[in-house]
């Protein structure tokens, strides 16, 4: 069966009446700020006290949008007899968000949770050139960043929480049995 000659267009200018009669739902941005889901990905903010310089974020950016410096400090030795240790201390950690495009891989590959996602989004600036945030404005926006999300209840108990729960039941049990003369009292 052939379709009838203009019902495609007919089809159009329906849904084109359809939403003219409806209601508009804009939102008047600057003067009402919008109602965002709770892990929004706004900016990226930096936790400086977790990093340790080690580059894993700057290495893998498909973008190279974040810039590392950092310089090494010598630790003295803690115990007589001991060797000082290096550590690496943090100099300067910029993200160009000009060039980042997002994507999160920093974050997930921070083995220190130093970078976490803020849902802040109002960084615009006049000049590109400015939208290169160094390390203080990126502190900054770490205390925006949301508390993680309640573990489901029927969720299993992370591996590392039920294996601190098992040693630290082994120590109790361990002290209780040496001291035979005093009762539990838990």
């Amino acid at each position: 069966m052939a379709p009838v000659p203009g019902s495609g267009l007919a089809k159009g200018l329906a849904v084109t009446l359809r939403t003219m009669t409806r209601k508009t739902v804009t939102e008047q941005y600057p003067d009402a700020q919008p109602e965002l889901p709770p892990r929004t990905r706004g900016v990226i903010g930096l936790f400086e006290e977790n990093c340790t310089v080690c580059m894993l974020c700057a290495r893998e950016c498909p973008d190279w949008c974040i810039y590392i410096d950092s310089h090494k400090e010598t630790v003295p030795a803690t115990t007589p007899g001991g060797r000082d240790r290096s550590r690496n201390v943090l100099d300067r950690f910029a993200i160009d968000f000009s060039l980042c495009m997002y994507c999160g891989i920093c974050i997930e590959v921070c083995p220190f949770d130093a970078l976490f996602w803020s849902p802040e989004f109002e960084y615009a600036e006049t000049d590109i050139r400015d939208l290169t945030h160094e390390r203080d404005k990126l502190r900054e926006w770490m205390w925006t960043v949301p508390a993680p999300p309640a573990l489901d209840p029927g969720a299993e108990e992370p591996k590392e929480v039920a294996a601190a729960r098992k040693a630290a039941d082994k120590l109790a049990a361990q002290q209780r049995a040496d001291q035979p003369g005093q009762e539990d009292r838990t």
